[in-house]
């Protein structure tokens, strides 16, 4: 019976273990992804100027009603002031 529960408790840390693997895999995985984005972002204007209407839209899809005063670089200019980092 003890061998069972220590085969039990052996195979339930072997199953951590691969979870823990996995996971940081992705997280390498995502590093990686946003990485290279910010590296296209830094070298080519359009391709950030597409990020940045991309997260324009998601806000805007929050949105019940917008109006608009100004252009977009002074929206995108405002939006950053509300949510310094």
């Amino acid at each position: 019976m003890n061998l069972v529960i220590i085969q039990l408790c052996v195979l339930t840390l072997r199953v951590h273990y691969i979870a823990n693997v996995v996971r940081r895999r992705e997280e390498t995985a995502a590093t990686r992804s946003m990485l290279n984005t910010a590296k296209v972002m830094e070298d080519n204007p359009v391709a950030l100027r597409l990020k940045e209407l991309e997260v324009l839209e998601r806000i805007a899809e929050k949105i019940d009603r917008i109006q608009v005063n100004g252009s977009l670089d002074s929206i995108l200019t405002d939006l950053i002031r509300m949510n310094p980092q």
